[in-house]
């Protein structure tokens, strides 16, 4: 499906002359799918703390509003991240349980890194500076994604002989 879907969007862009942009994604098309899963990621983390902020906690005290808002977002966008980067950006293949709990373990042990940094990040800018809660969601997440990537990429979907 999502083959399918990427292959339309790539037609499109070749018949309205933009070519080189679907020559350029294609070329560097793990990347890209990652950017495009990333964004999606994001929007689930998003949406998800936009809700439990400003609807499910909203009478709680601000600190603890902030805590697990956050936290409550990023073990969404965990899930979704952890299905879409295994099958869609990485296409990772374990063929034993132990390689999967293995991926598993280092997916969590690398995103819990960043949910620390992330979670620190979102007190400081938005409980010590009282700035937007939003926005700096929009802006921790920019360099959440950056460092997921570098885990992801370097230690948790790594290409072995059969992940071709």
């Amino acid at each position: 499906m999502i083959d399918k879907i990427e292959t339309f969007c790539l037609q499109i862009l070749r018949k309205i002359k933009l070519g080189k942009l679907a020559d350029i994604y294609l070329a560097h098309k793990e990347g890209m799918r990652y950017l495009v899963f990333g964004v999606l990621t994001t929007v689930v983390n998003i949406v998800v703390a936009g809700f439990t902020y400003y609807v499910v906690f909203s009478g709680f005290a601000e600190e603890l509003k902030v805590n697990l808002s956050t936290i409550i977002a990023i073990i969404a966008a965990w899930i979704f991240a952890y299905v879409t980067n295994k099958l869609y950006v990485f296409h990772s293949k374990t063929n034993h349980v132990r390689e999967l709990l293995r991926e598993i373990v280092s997916f969590t042990g690398c995103r819990l890194i960043t949910a620390v940094v992330e979670v620190a990040l979102m007190n400081w800018f938005v409980t010590r500076l009282q700035l937007n809660y939003m926005f700096m969601k929009i802006v921790v997440s920019i360099i959440v994604i950056i460092l997921n990537f570098i885990f992801s990429k370097l230690l948790i979907f790594k290409k072995g002989e059969k992940n071709g």
